[in-house]
């Protein structure tokens, strides 16, 4: 993913995720699913290694 897309994913991951932790006040259940959205979005939003780009080892 590049910056942009990565950026734009994130958030958008990041504000349903706080949506469903809010929820989660009044139906606990939904926290099965708002704490690992909210681990993914922060991983995808602050993962760099993949906009390096490798050099070919084989010259």
């Amino acid at each position: 993913m590049n910056l942009i897309s990565r950026t734009i994913t994130g958030i958008l991951i990041l504000i349903f995720s706080i949506y469903l932790l809010w929820l989660a006040f009044k139906v606990v259940w939904v926290l099965i699913y708002a704490i690992p959205l909210f681990i993914i979005a922060w991983f995808v939003l602050f993962n760099q290694n993949e906009d390096k780009i490798e050099r070919r080892k084989d010259r």
